[in-house]
Parts: C-alpha cells; structure tokens; sequence
C-alpha cells in the first residue's frame, strides 16, 4: 500500500462515520504523518512510496482508534496553542483556540517590564500558564488544579520550555490551598469548567466520551465553579487586580451578575462573535463571603 492508498482508503472510513466526516482528510494525513513520523513534505513528494508492514500496522491502529473518536490530539499527544507546542494525554482537557483570547487579553492589560504574580487556576495542560510566563518575563506563576495527573502533564511542559522555575505546581480546589496569600496575586486567570450538565447529550462524542468531565462540566447551568471562583478571587487579588475568565456560549448575563460588585467588567467575543472572555478588576472595597464592607 502505498501513501496515496493509504490516505484515500482512511478518508473513506472517516466519511462513513457522520462524526468525522467534516475533517476526514485532514485526520487522515494527521494521523500517517504520525504514525510514519515524516514532515508533510514527504508525504507530498513521495505519493507512491510503499508503507512496510510495521507502518501499516501503526497506521491501522491510529485509525482505529480514531473511529472509536478518540481525539487527534490524545493519539498524537500533542497540541499546539499560542505557537507553544504542549503534550496532552487523556487526564487534561485539550488547549483550544479560543482560549488563546483570554491569553492575549491578559497579556494586552498586564506590564511587562515589572514583577507580577498570577494564579492560573485549573492548569490543566499548564497551556494559559506557560504562553503567559513565555511573555511575562518578570512574572511569576502559581498553577492550580484538583488532579495530580494534570499536574504532572503541566508541569512536564514547563520543564520542556524551559519554565519549571518560574511557574509554581499546587494540587488545590480553586484557590483553596491559598488561603495564606490573600491580596497577593495581581492576576486571576482561567478556564474552569463551565459546560451545563443538560448539555452533555449534545457534545461531540470525542468531547463527551474522552476528555475529562471534571474539566468541562460545572452543574445544570455551568455556573457552579464561576460561583465559588468569583468570590475566591477577589479574596486572592490584590486591589485592583485583573480576573480574567473564560467563558460559555450564552453565559455572557449571569457573568455579569455574579460580577455586579467588580469594576472595568468588560467581554472579548470570539472569531464567531461569542463572548468567550470576561475581564473585570477587583473592586478597593473590602469583600468577603460575598459581602461588600464599607471601609472604616
């Protein structure tokens, strides 16, 4: 068989399943550049060479694998996100596009030429993490998440781009292995989970079936991790310090609500004109168990 055969034969089995069919091709020639470790280039200049025995079994395995829609990026491994190439398995959500908003957004609000500390909060892959430690040299960041394993993943990509002693790995609900750096950090930025349960039955089965639920859903309305996070940053910020949240389609209202105390509260949309980033600073009065305090 050869690479052309090859190709055309997986892009047919991708077409059958109505799940893949929209990006047969493309994970088709993902999926042998990986299992043949060539560059494109190659694919494309040797259309006719054969593969051995060993690489059609690779290859096979790769789309089996594929067509019980497993994500690309967990047979592969790896993702790319704000020109950062991370490893990913199983245990942490995978780096999307969008979230490149919420990083340019703390990026074009944040000073570069002066100390910051920043809590990341739900590392994951430690992708928010490390493209802002890449561009905030004098920062210094702390990278939460409940799962060790995630962790590990997070910290694994620090040390492969050279980040390991700048960014801080905490196991930690939220922010609640802070609680003695209150009014410490000037940034507070994440992608928590947010899909509503009653969503469930419409995601994607490579979304649904293999990325991991504590990552993606937060309750019947995706608001319960925005509710508790709300209040614990405020507590962890520094006055006037920046939050920076990621956000679901339609949440745009309740945000707003739950930041009825906050100042500057502002939304990026995304390139489908969603809004996909809450922005807000913390307010000077002082808060707590979501209570203002009048200063005396």
């Amino acid at each position: 068989m050869t690479f052309r055969q090859a190709l055309t034969t997986a892009t047919a089995r991708f077409v059958a399943d109505p799940h893949l069919r929209d990006q047969a091709a493309r994970d088709a020639e993902l999926l042998l550049l990986h299992a043949l470790q060539v560059s494109r280039v190659t694919l494309l200049a040797h259309p006719d060479r054969e593969l051995t025995p060993g690489e059609q079994a690779v290859y096979e395995d790769t789309i089996t694998r594929r067509l019980r829609h497993e994500p690309i990026q967990y047979i592969t491994g790896q993702q790319e996100f704000y020109g950062l190439l991370l490893n990913v398995t199983p245990a942490v959500l995978i780096p999307r596009p969008e979230t490149e908003h919420l990083v340019e957004a703390v990026l074009k609000l944040l000073p570069t030429n002066r100390p910051l500390k920043i809590a990341d909060i739900g590392t994951g892959s430690g992708a928010i993490a490390i493209a802002l430690a890449v561009h905030l040299p004098n920062a210094e960041i702390v990278a939460l998440d409940i799962s060790t394993e995630a962790l590990a993943i997070a910290a694994a990509n620090a040390r492969e781009h050279d980040l390991a002693d700048r960014i801080r790995f905490l196991q930690s609900d939220l922010l609640s292995a802070l609680n003695d750096e209150a009014e410490a950090f000037d940034a507070v930025v994440s992608n928590p989970p947010y899909v509503a349960e009653t969503d469930r039955a419409t995601l994607h089965p490579q979304v649904r079936d293999h990325e991991p639920a504590t990552a993606l859903f937060a309750g019947e309305t995706g608001l319960d991790i925005y509710r508790r996070l709300v209040s614990e940053a405020h507590n962890a910020l520094k006055p006037n310090g920046l939050l920076a949240l990621e956000i679901g389609y339609g949440q745009q209202q309740a945000l707003i609500d739950l930041l009825a105390n906050w100042r500057e509260v502002s939304f990026i949309k995304d390139l489908q004109n969603v809004p996909r980033v809450v922005l807000a600073k913390r307010a000077v009065s002082l808060w707590r168990s979501d209570k203002i305090l009048p200063r005396r």
